[in-house]
């Protein structure tokens, strides 16, 4: 093996991350960008690291030790990195290693002053950058230190900071190499950070400079506030200059000293407009080479920039491609949902094949392009009525941009013919027999996609699901189905504003739709209350449920008392509701049906929580709710002038939204269904694949394309590279946050409440379902964790209809996002649950615990002391 353990960094480019670590790559990189200066130097190599750490034996025995540790034990981390990190800096440079290091210092000038900086092969890269994880020396001087500070900078791998950052990154600490690159110092009058695109708003078209006096160190340690320009098309937009009292200089003889800056220079700016100007100007050179958004640090040395330091800008949520140069705006597809997180390929593109709308995918997500339906006078009143019903926060994010009018919308395409966006708004007879018909044509085609997607496979199954999808979106579009779901939704609005009208009643639908008929989500709820009954009465099973830590429980139930009855109570709920999941938009997700144990924290809480027949007492008392607030409205209304018009009126009402708002929630029950009906047939193609050698495991091709899948299966070759480049994008997706709405720009908003009617303090959302509640909060992120006590207030990201069982042991809901009709609201109002949804930051400002009031009817949330 030839190994090389210095390189000269004008030899490295960016593909050679894996020799010099993802600093060196890029400084490689960046030193042949034409007009761009880089301090010379080299690139001590990650052979040379390997090549000393054999040399340490019992470094094996440490890292061991190392990644067996529980990674939230923040102490043993320290202690072991700690140890690690001593016997690397005690470690003997071999003395070859050594000789071809000090070589390589005679060439740039043993005299010289250095900068000896760490470069990770886990560093500087597309999916996470590591900024600041590992370490650098400023000002190094003579070969023995630099050599002493190459070790160090090898230690500094295994920081606590670095260690815990590569554990939440899923990187293996075995897996990851340093390499050191070595510099000659520049002594800069100003240096900072330059970023290619806005880091707040994500604006690709705006570059931020910070700059600060002396080296960079002063802004990098927080030790002042930067002067910030905001730079724009060639000039800069806006600027802030800080008051910079202090600075860090080299030292004569070695280091870096703080230093105080003169009081007359302290508000002077650092760059001119003209330089900052400049700067962006080569920072888009630097932005193109690479091909991405970049982080850059730089210093100014008489009026001349050097670049020392370039990396992908990683928290940035990616834009969709839109194929042209025309500004576009999209909507978040999964805060209609309520599924905001990253779906894997195959998941994103049958949701596109089968959706009734174009739609574009960015970051893991999905979105629409509502571009032209802004553009339009006649379009744009009606998405933004739509929008603001669902969620208000999209519609301030959507008006936000309309009013600052810097978004140039193209003229709007003649309509298409049809009818507008949402369906036949005819309105229907209030007639139950219409609701009966709809499910009966859903459950009768969803029968024949089972029957005859038996049949077939290979090439064929792709052919049949691509016309299965055009059946899909027909059932999907039924008019007469957008009509009765209209129907629902018109009478609640109705209700609400009428009544509150007439009556000073807020959010009246609230109570008068407790309990309606049809709703395939609720009832989800309380039938798992039923499960509970069939389990409760035999204390072995539940104490084996309590220990259950795989999927096989279901054939081990038979062998205890009582097992036969649960496991068939179970089997039966699965049988009618097991293809659900959280976040079941995503294909790829495992259904209840096939990861059944999910399932089992929800009944041991409804075991404990409940008494026996609880299910038809909720739905009973519900029902004597609806009924007894429909008798209290109707006399109140007859007894105002015009009354018993205004009474006839609500109670049509009241008859329409009972009968029809229960089915809001079985389309997306007919969806789900048809979707684990294309899984598993789309899973027996996976196995045929790894059994033919083609993958390596069944869910690889959840990283392909469903287009992608079908040529597999058809050419029996897959690119493994890709599933794992795919793999590693979705992990990194995974840590981004969707805006609402997202611009071409790249710029994302969410928009913002303008209310000042709730107390300071208090979390501001939407009022979804009527009542105030206070009780504990229970912090929930994955249904499968949650541990409710009766009482608790469920505070999660998002409820889709599969948290609904959770709904029945609750006695209040906050979410991060969710609108007035999103499946959790509606749910929420069936159960009479006080809830606020779209609360921004729930998760992280309510503690798991902290006393909560809920305010349902007024929008917001009090945390108590």
């Amino acid at each position: 093996m030839n190994e090389q353990y210095v390189l000269d960094l004008r030899e490295i480019d960016q593909t050679q991350v894996a020799v010099a670590g993802g600093k060196g790559a890029h400084l490689g990189a960046l030193s042949r960008i034409e007009g761009v200066r880089v301090p010379e130097g080299f690139c001590v190599t990650t052979d040379a690291f390997r090549r000393t750490m054999v040399q340490v034996p019992s470094l094996d025995d440490a890292l061991d030790r190392l990644s067996r540790v529980d990674p939230d034990d923040r102490e043993a981390i320290r202690t072991l990195s700690a140890r690690i990190r001593r016997t690397i800096e005690e470690a003997a440079v071999p003395d070859d290693i050594a000789a071809s290091i000090t070589g390589a210092l005679a060439a740039l000038g043993e005299d010289a002053a250095y900068a000896v900086r760490s470069s990770a092969t886990a560093e500087d890269l597309p999916t996470a950058s590591f900024a600041g994880q590992q370490d650098t020396y400023l000002n190094v001087m003579g070969t023995p230190s630099v050599l002493r500070h190459i070790s160090r900078c090898w230690a500094s791998l295994f920081t606590e900071r670095a260690v815990t950052y590569r554990r939440r990154n899923g990187i293996d600490h075995r897996t990851v190499h340093m390499a050191v690159v070595v510099q000659r110092m520049v002594f800069p009058q100003a240096a900072g950070i330059l970023f290619t695109a806005d880091p707040v708003t994500g604006n690709r078209k705006t570059a931020t400079v910070d700059a600060g006096f002396g080296l960079g160190e002063a802004l990098v340690s927080g030790l002042v506030n930067p002067d910030v320009f905001t730079v724009r098309d060639g000039e800069v937009v806006a600027r802030t200059i800080a008051a910079k009292q202090r600075a860090v200089h080299a030292l004569p003889g070695g280091g870096t000293q703080e230093v105080t800056i003169d009081a007359e220079r302290q508000e002077q700016p650092a760059l001119t407009d003209a330089q900052a100007v400049r700067l962006v100007r080569l920072g888009r050179r630097i932005e193109a080479h690479f091909g991405r958004p970049q982080d850059i640090e730089w210093c100014l040395v008489d009026d001349d920039f050097r670049i020392v330091q370039s990396r992908p800008i990683t928290t940035l949520f990616p834009v969709p491609e839109a194929g042209d140069e025309e500004d576009h705006v999209y909507v978040s597809v999964g805060h209609q949902q309520m599924m905001t997180d990253a779906m894997k390929p195959l998941g994103l593109s049958m949701w596109r094949l089968t959706a009734m709308a174009p739609m574009h995918e960015a970051g893991g997500r999905l979105f629409v392009d509502v571009t032209r339906r802004l553009a339009s006078p006649a379009t744009r009143d009606g998405l933004l009525e739509v929008m603001g019903r669902g969620d208000p926060l999209v519609r301030d994010a959507l008006e936000t941009l309309l009013d600052r009018g810097d978004i140039v919308l193209s003229p709007p395409e003649p309509a298409p013919g049809g009818p507008p966006p949402g369906g036949d708004s005819t309105p229907v007879e209030t007639d139950p027999a219409l609701v009966t018909e709809l499910v009966e044509r859903s459950e009768a085609s969803v029968a024949t996609l089972r029957r005859d997607i038996r049949t077939k496979s290979g090439p064929a199954l792709f052919d049949f699901l691509l016309e299965a999808f055009a059946e899909h979106k027909r059932v999907l579009g039924d008019p007469l189905s957008m009509q009765v779901i209209m129907a629902g939704m018109e009478a609640t609005w109705w209700l609400n504003d009428k009544l509150r009208e007439w009556l000073g009643e807020k959010n009246a639908a609230d109570t008068l739709t407790l309990s309606a008929p049809g709703n395939i989500t609720s009832e989800m709820g309380l039938e798992l209350l039923d499960v509970a009954d069939a389990i409760r009465p035999h204390p072995r099973v539940v104490a084996f449920l309590q220990g259950v830590d795989d999927e096989n429980f279901l054939d081990e139930l038979p062998k205890l008392p009582g097992g036969t009855e649960a496991r068939d109570a179970i089997e039966a709920y699965l049988d009618r509701y097991g293809m659900r999941c959280a976040g079941e938009i995503d294909i790829t997700r495992p259904r209840w049906s096939e990861r059944p144990s999910t399932l089992v924290p929800a009944i041991l809480d409804n075991v404990r929580n409940f008494e026996p027949g609880a299910a038809r007492r909720r739905f009973e008392q519900g029902l004597r709710e609806a009924q007894q607030k429909e008798q209290d409205v109707l006399s109140r209304l007859r007894a105002l002038p015009d009354g018993d018009r205004k009474a006839d009126e609500a109670k049509r009402m009241i008859d329409r939204v009972r009968t029809f708002i229960g089915y809001r929630e079985y389309p997306k029950y007919g969806i789900v269904s048809r979707y684990f009906v294309y899984k598993q047939a789309l899973l027996e193609e996976a196995e045929r694949l790894v059994r033919a050698g083609v993958l390596a495991e069944r869910d690889d091709v959840f990283y392909l394309t469903f287009q992608e899948f079908h040529e597999a299966v058809r050419s029996q070759q897959v690119d493994d590279r890709i599933v794992r480049q795919r793999e590693d994008a979705f992990r990194t997706y995974q840590a981004l946050t969707p805006p609402r709405v997202l611009t071409s720009d790249g710029e994302a908003l969410n928009g913002a409440y303008r209310r000042d009617d709730a107390p300071d303090g208090a979390l501001i959302g939407l009022a979804v379902s009527a009542g105030t509640v206070e009780g504990r909060a229970r912090v929930v992120l994955d249904m499968a964790q949650a541990d409710l006590q009766a009482g608790d207030i469920l505070v999660t990201a998002y409820t889709d209809p599969s948290w609904s069982p959770l709904f029945v042991g609750i006695t209040g809901l906050v979410t991060e996002v969710g609108g007035l009709m999103t499946h959790g609201a509606v749910i929420a109002r069936e159960y009479g649950l006080p809830a606020v949804v779209g609360v921004d930051r729930a998760t992280r400002l309510i503690r798991d615990g902290q006393r909560i009031r809920v305010h349902g009817g007024d929008g917001y949330v009090e945390l108590l002391p």
